[in-house]
């Protein structure tokens, strides 16, 4: 049978794929794409029959099941955050990894902190942003409908998940403890994973209900950053300043203050 080796979205991953049309052969050429997962609705799609399924996602046989509708092919390795992946793909089985948007859902809150390694919150759910409300029948999984801009999130991993700045200002919203979220903070800014400026703009909304001035996002940065004790943080707050000194946004509400 004829084949031909593809990378894959897991590091160190290359899988054989037959170029046939068999059914080993399509369950491949979805899962290799997946990080070694499959939906039972994307295995419907592309022509395996219902008895076919059932035999292969039995005890022992080519599919061991991950959750609800996902399986992972037998002999992939294991990717890192199974579980994530697997809940992310629940919430639009009929739709490919790689042809998926932010309308199917991005990672966020505590669960893209985790993502990135950012902070020390537990991430006991699942968390995803959404344009749209959806349902969901977990317990472990957190759905926010709220709107989110192109420069809000990054693909990490395979994934689709706010940027560290938008998570710092999700946690704010969500009365995360300040404490934990200028660790959040912090970790992002030293990792390089984003700006101090652009903390500083996406905390702004934030400022006035922690008992600053409002839309002072570079005071609250100031202030979270006092919170994590970090000493490269004069630094950090200096790269802020010329950001937002250069910024059109900042320029505005500076003069919106004043008036």
């Amino acid at each position: 049978m004829p084949s031909i080796l593809r990378s894959t979205p897991v590091p160190g991953y290359i899988a054989v794929v037959s170029t046939s049309t068999s059914t080993p052969s399509r369950l491949a050429d979805l899962a290799q794409e997946q990080w070694g997962l499959v939906t039972r609705r994307q295995a419907e799609q592309v022509g395996i029959p219902q008895t076919t399924l059932d035999r292969l996602t039995a005890p022992g046989s080519a599919l061991e099941r991950v959750a609800h509708g996902v399986y992972r092919l037998s002999g992939t390795p294991i990717p890192e955050h199974l579980e994530l992946r697997a809940a992310w793909l629940q919430l639009a089985p009929g739709v490919p990894a790689w042809e998926r948007g932010p309308e199917q859902g991005v990672v966020s809150h505590r669960s893209a902190a985790a993502l990135y390694g950012l902070g020390h919150l537990p991430a006991d759910r699942h968390e995803f942003t959404l344009p749209q409300r959806r349902q969901t029948r977990r317990s472990d999984v957190r759905l926010h409908v709220l709107p989110l801009t192109d420069a809000e999130w990054i693909r990490l991993s395979g994934l689709p998940v706010t940027r560290p700045a938008r998570i710092a200002a999700d946690l704010l919203a969500d009365r995360e403890d300040p404490g934990a979220v200028a660790q959040v903070v912090a970790d992002g800014i030293r990792g390089v994973f984003d700006y101090p400026g652009t903390f500083a703009e996406s905390l702004a909304p934030h400022a006035a209900r922690l008992g600053l001035r409002r839309n002072d996002g570079f005071a609250l940065l100031r202030w979270l950053l006092d919170l994590a004790d970090d000493p490269n943080t004069p630094r950090w707050l200096n790269e802020a300043r010329t950001h937002l000194d250069r910024s059109p946004v900042a320029h505005v509400e500076e003069e919106t203050r004043r008036g």
